[in-house]
């Protein structure tokens, strides 16, 4: 049985909405994420979800009730509010009438340098999210045991990642942290290879990328920024 919501004004509607917003997602460590397929994906990884919502259209479909009663028996709350309501909730276009407020998993730089995760990807200020989360469910594919991205002048995570991801975003552990240039030093004293893709340099191909190793990727407009380049 799913709690129904349709005052625009009710704090659990203002709170999903604030969401939508960088700052409160890095404040509150939550973001939101949309469509049916995430949000199966997202209980098979137990992710952390908080609570769902749901459009008037979500129902009309018998996988969707199933869905439902799963969510039931997990004590995950459904709240169930107005077409228009709900689409103030999503930042995409073409709703699929289902969202999920999910905690995100912090990690921090000592987690993604375990004798067992010795490749991880850098991504120097990457602006695009559907870039983002490519990225991340590339790393995904490939076994990368983690993403590090800076906490400032980069797109974080958000329910345009999450969906571009693929669910990889619930498998693959991402790091924030506050500096790139002193993440690398560190993680040259861990006894990992730096590479880094630059038009500027030798053929990929060619080199030896075995062991253990961080691949940096700049942003989409400005490549490597200098300091971590150098």
């Amino acid at each position: 049985m799913s709690m129904i919501i349709t005052a625009k004004d009710n704090d659990k509607i203002k709170y999903t909405k604030s969401l939508l917003k960088s700052k409160n997602r890095n404040k509150e460590s939550k973001f939101i994420i949309e469509g049916y397929r995430i949000l199966t994906l997202a209980i098979e990884c137990r992710a952390k979800l908080d609570y769902v919502f749901i459009n008037e259209d979500f129902e009309k479909k018998q996988e969707h009730k199933e869905f439902l009663e799963i969510l039931k028996k997990k004590d995950i709350r459904v709240y169930k509010t107005t077409n228009k309501i709900f689409e103030d909730l999503t930042d995409t276009e073409n709703t699929q009438g289902i969202i999920g407020v999910v905690k995100f998993k912090q990690r921090t730089l000592e987690e993604n340098l375990t004798d067992d995760n010795r490749f991880v990807l850098i991504l120097d200020r990457i602006q695009d999210p559907g870039n983002m989360g490519t990225i991340i469910r590339t790393a995904d594919a490939v076994g990368a045991h983690g993403v590090i991205i800076p906490k400032r002048r980069s797109v974080h995570i958000t329910s345009v990642v999450a969906k571009a991801s693929a669910g990889a975003v619930e498998y693959v552990p991402v790091c924030k942290v506050t500096n790139i240039v002193n993440t690398i030093k560190r993680l040259k004293e861990e006894g990992l290879w730096i590479a880094a893709a630059d038009m500027d340099g030798e053929v990929f191909y060619e080199q030896n990328l075995t062991g253990p190793i961080g691949l940096v990727i700049g942003s989409e407009g400005f490549g490597i920024s200098r300091l971590v380049k150098q």
